[in-house]
């Protein structure tokens, strides 16, 4: 099967369980920022310089696909998608993440400079993903807004990964003084 389909030339997309909806409509915005993150942390882990940060980019690109799910199913439709198999965002998810700030905190990681992305390679993809988790976050926030968020832990969850992103840029800074 090809890849040209022809079936979003009018303008519109399909959301989960065939439902159109314009290429423009906030589902689509949001679950598209998060596309956008999810290569933004691809393109971090290929710069990364340390296993330890390419393996945990690689399990949060994995939680980023189910973020991306449920944001592409409407409400009425998410007890099929979960009775389908598919996972939604969880609090465990926010709370790994936190379990990593908390480590990379230990270490006392510095702030200097933080406005100035670019030291290394490394930092400056995770301060760009960082950027586009902050606008993730915010195209969430305005299905929230809306009513169509129904999870509400998807934006505690884009909340705690750019801070997690800040603190990573923060120390592969230091690691590659």
């Amino acid at each position: 099967m090809s890849i040209v389909t022809k079936r979003g030339d009018r303008g519109t997309t399909g959301l989960m369980y065939n439902r159109q909806v314009s290429k423009c409509h906030p589902r689509v915005e949001a679950y598209g920022a998060v596309d956008e993150l999810n290569a933004a942390i691809g393109l971090a882990r290929a710069a990364a310089q340390h296993d330890l940060l390419r393996d945990n980019l690689t399990t949060i690109q994995k939680d980023l696909v189910v973020l991306m799910g449920e944001l592409a199913t409407v409400a009425e439709d998410l007890p099929r998608y979960v009775k389908d198999g598919h996972s939604l965002v969880t609090p465990a998810m926010t709370s790994s993440l936190e379990k990593w700030i908390a480590e990379l905190e230990a270490a006392q990681v510095s702030g200097k400079g933080w406005a100035m992305p670019g030291a290394n390679t490394s930092s400056a993809a995770l301060d760009l993903a960082r950027t586009v988790c902050r606008r993730a976050e915010r195209r969430a926030c305005a299905l929230q807004e809306t009513g169509q968020l129904h999870n509400p832990e998807i934006i505690v969850y884009l909340n705690r990964l750019s801070d997690l992103l800040w603190v990573l840029a923060r120390w592969v800074e230091a690691k590659q003084r």
